[in-house]
């Protein structure tokens, strides 16, 4: 599948190797409890193919070692070693993107201090002519496993206002929130600024709704320097508030769910996006199975699908 003609702001993104960007992540549960949080963070968008670029743009940034702030590729995709970019570029071969994929951009939390736990991290992939043609979401939960949602660009998902996509749930997330449900995603790429929202539906309606929008900043000393000052421990705090958040929630009377055997390694739903799920404790090695749409579905702490 190739790339459909798109407006400027699906091209290729900011030019450097990695910059940051500075905002804000909005958590918003609707029903059959209230609750809203919002919360200040600073995310790192990073050229896959373009590392050893990245890690020279300042003393207190590394890829791949540690460092005050830091990128590893091992904390995203399979964690085996294997090039991220490589992995991106396979995902959306396999999910029929059609033809060279000449940039991959990964935006997510870095590590602090050595720490990192990633709710959502998104790969934005594009083609020779700089048009997104795919979107990888990559989910962690709290139990150490990850799961990709492998989105390429289709018909009828990219107007002038945004990108629509829509995939099942399929790993578990949050102890609150059943596995019936439906991620719709909306998102304006990484430029000037980045908006990311997740609206979480099951067959009653919106459920959930998750957001995050941040304005561009250069990947500089002084700029890192300032961002862990005013958000100190940003990975740690990530962490304190989901289960922090979680806390209030079970105190309003939020019913547990159980948490589920994980989605086999692969799976294929009805819009031919495969996932792939790995992680300590997860069933990353048993057999692909085709995951089926549920047509009766329909959808979402930092920011992370629930």
């Amino acid at each position: 599948m190739s790339a459909l003609p798109q407006a400027p702001m699906f091209r290729a993104g900011p030019a450097e190797p990695a910059c940051l960007y500075d905002g804000h992540v909005m958590h918003k549960r609707l029903r059959p409890l209230i609750h809203r949080f919002r919360y200040r963070v600073f995310s790192l968008l990073i050229d896959l193919d373009r590392l050893e670029e990245a890690s020279r743009l300042s003393p207190v940034f590394s890829v791949n070692r540690s460092n005050l702030v830091s990128f590893h590729e091992n904390d995203h995709g399979r964690g085996d070693g294997t090039a991220l970019a490589v992995q991106a570029r396979l995902l959306a071969h396999e999910a029929g993107v059609i033809g060279e994929v000449t940039r991959v951009t990964l935006l997510c939390y870095p590590r602090i201090l050595g720490y990192v736990f990633n709710p959502l991290s998104v790969y934005y992939l594009h083609d020779r002519s700089g048009a997104l043609a795919c979107v990888l979401y990559e989910v962690h939960n709290t139990f150490s496993q990850r799961h990709i949602y492998v989105a390429p660009v289709r018909s009828g998902e990219l107007d002038a206002t945004g990108l629509r996509q829509a995939r099942d749930k399929l790993l578990y997330v949050s102890p609150f929130i059943d596995m019936a449900m439906r991620y719709e995603f909306y998102l304006k790429p990484p430029g000037d600024t980045v908006f990311l929202r997740i609206r979480e539906r099951d067959r009653d309606g919106p459920l959930l709704v998750a957001s995050f929008a941040g304005a561009k900043r250069a990947l500089s000393t002084r700029r890192l320097l300032a961002s862990c000052l005013a958000i100190p421990a940003l990975t740690f705090k990530v962490v304190a508030a989901i289960h922090w958040e979680a806390l209030k929630l079970w105190l309003k009377g939020a019913r547990l769910v159980p948490r589920p055997a994980p989605p086999a390694a692969t799976s294929l739903d009805g819009q031919g996006a495969f996932s792939v799920v790995s992680g300590h404790g997860s069933d990353a090695g048993s057999e692909a199975r085709k995951a089926p749409l549920d047509p009766g579905a329909t959808l979402g702490n930092s920011l992370t699908p629930s």
